[in-house]
């Protein structure tokens, strides 16, 4: 976490003395993939960070770019609960290590593609939420994937470390910069922001909202969650009908035993009485096991 000291000259121009830049240091990084609670760790902090956040960029670098969709579902998941989140963060997402970045009807598809999986993401958690409208990635974060995606190319030719910059590296990320000036400008405009002290109770009612979104960040995505979600209800269903099954019946053998005499009791009646109660469960079992 950076804490930048706005120049005197662009104070004014972007309404903010600070900018407040706050690093994840690597979602779904390799070495933390084995860990058992890997999954819950990625989701808390990338949601926290993205609620403090007013800019959200996201490193869409090639071999985490799978793993990045599966933490901004959950976020997204997340933030349908927080009712009172009073925000709408922006996203920005950046492709790393793209050979051709002037390819523009390749990156147009690829642009396509994942926003079609957010909000594909963005119904199933809507859906688990039981919202009562259809919902895009973009009612949830101010997403534009015409405006709000940037392609950078390599920063060296060839191979390091003997290998000459790539000018259209340093250019790209100038070109990015001067967006996200032009970005904090308009918002300034619209909304002043915020002071040290609104920021910490922000902080604070944030992380309150996150402490309470255990189950969700238990899982990879908002599928998976759903899944299980739908999985948890259906064995609830399978559940109750054994166990009702299973009361009626004794209900009613109760009620034989109860008009029988002692002395039938023993025996061969005692002996398929408990055959047939084996037999029940046995049978309960297997229904669950085929559903």
């Amino acid at each position: 976490m950076t804490l930048i000291k706005v120049t005197e000259a662009v104070q004014e121009l972007l309404g903010c003395d600070f900018i407040l830049v706050i690093d994840t240091e690597g979602l779904k990084a390799p070495e933390l993939t084995a860990l058992e609670d890997s999954y819950q760790h990625d989701n808390e902090l990338a949601t926290l960070v993205i609620g403090l956040s007013d800019i959200t960029i996201v490193n869409m670098t090639m071999e985490n770019a799978t793993e990045m969709k599966d933490v901004l579902q959950i976020v997204v998941h997340a933030f349908l609960k927080m009712k009172e989140i009073g925000q709408q963060p922006n996203c920005q997402f950046v492709h790393q290590n793209v050979s051709d970045v002037s390819a523009h009807d390749q990156n147009m598809r690829d642009r396509k593609h994942l926003l079609e999986q957010l909000n594909e993401m963005t119904k199933a958690a809507a859906r688990m939420e039981k919202q009562s409208r259809e919902m895009a990635f973009s009612d949830i974060m101010e997403y534009d994937p015409e405006k709000h995606n940037w392609y950078m190319p390599d920063l060296r030719h060839g191979v390091p470390p003997m290998a000459p910059v790539n000018t259209g590296y340093s250019e790209s990320v100038c070109e990015l910069k001067k967006y996200l000036f032009e970005f904090i400008e308009n918002r300034s405009r619209k909304r002043a922001g915020k002071d040290i002290p609104d920021f910490i109770v922000w902080l604070k009612s944030l992380w309150k909202s996150v402490k309470h979104e255990n189950f969700i960040f238990s899982f990879r995505n908002s599928l998976v969650a759903e899944a299980y979600h739908q999985l948890s209800m259906k064995y609830s269903e399978w559940e109750w009908g054994f166990r009702k099954e299973m009361y009626l019946w004794i209900s009613e053998k109760e009620t034989f035993i109860q008009n029988q005499l002692p002395e039938t009791l023993e025996g061969d009646l005692f002996h398929s009485l408990k055959m047939e109660a084996q037999g029940k469960l046995e049978q309960g079992e297997q229904k669950l096991l085929n559903n």
